[in-house]
């Protein structure tokens, strides 16, 4: 299959420089990429300022494209200036770090999987359970299997799916669980400092987990050392509450 890959991480991160060689060996693969980190920047895109694409060289030997913007820029300049046809599948990762519960909504890794499937392409985030993997076998080694998945099976219009792996190597996995979101979310605080010219400025430190609970949901498989898999679309319509409008008088 024709490969679009891209991550939140940057296209210097380790995390999509495995998945290229483990995709490479089946797949045609083009990487259009962040030149710089963009975790946690949801779904914006570019509007203001000109995108600037450059080629990068990775071990002496062309690697992919460089974008000065976000994962969501990457997949539409990919698909509208540089690449000749469609590819028949996106992936974004490997992403440090789980995007699991509300943390799915923040993601660069997820939104631009979430681009993809707008614009009518199959496609997959995946992210590992670390922000200093051991290694990446758990998903280099199952991604390639999903993909066949995919091919064989079709996706519906508008879904992506939400790929989390453990950081175990591939041998200690557990299984394959098939999950929702969850409600996981973080209660974060912020250090306030003060900079050398007394100006007061704020910096999002460590965060504490509210663990889930329900044993069905995404971080809950994950904790088991289970692959994670989410369907999930960008309909962000809560459809009972329709019925419920209608009936306020308003």
């Amino acid at each position: 299959m024709r490969v679009l890959l891209t991550n939140d991480d940057g296209i210097y991160a380790k995390g999509i420089e495995s998945l290229y060689i483990a995709l490479s060996r089946d797949h045609a693969v083009t990487v259009v990429a962040p030149e710089t980190e963009q975790s946690a920047v949801g779904h914006a895109i570019t509007w203001l300022d000109p995108l600037r694409v450059t080629p990068v060289n990775r071990n002496g030997h062309f690697f992919g494209h460089a974008l000065n913007g976000t994962p969501a820029d990457c997949i539409k300049i990919a698909i509208a200036e540089l690449l000749p046809s469609p590819p028949d599948v996106v992936v974004s990762g490997i992403n440090m770090g789980a995007n699991v519960g509300v943390n799915v909504i923040y993601s660069g890794t997820v939104s631009a999987a979430t681009e993809a499937a707008i614009l009518g392409i199959p496609a997959v985030a995946v992210s590992i359970d670390s922000f200093s993997p051991r290694d990446f076998s758990s998903a280099t080694e199952f991604i390639p299997r999903l993909l066949k998945a995919i091919e064989k099976e079709g996706m519906p219009p508008g879904v992506c799916l939400n790929v989390n792996v453990p950081d175990v190597p591939a041998e200690e996995v557990s299984g394959i669980r098939i999950t929702h979101q969850g409600r996981m979310k973080c209660v974060e605080k912020y250090d306030r400092r003060v900079d050398p010219r007394s100006h007061v400025y704020y910096w999002l430190c460590n965060s504490a987990i509210q663990p889930d609970l329900d044993p069905s949901a995404d971080s809950s498989a994950l904790a088991e050392k289970y692959i994670s898999i989410t369907p999930i679309h960008h309909d962000l319509t809560h459809y009972g509450m329709i019925d419920v409008l209608k009936k306020w008088e308003i």
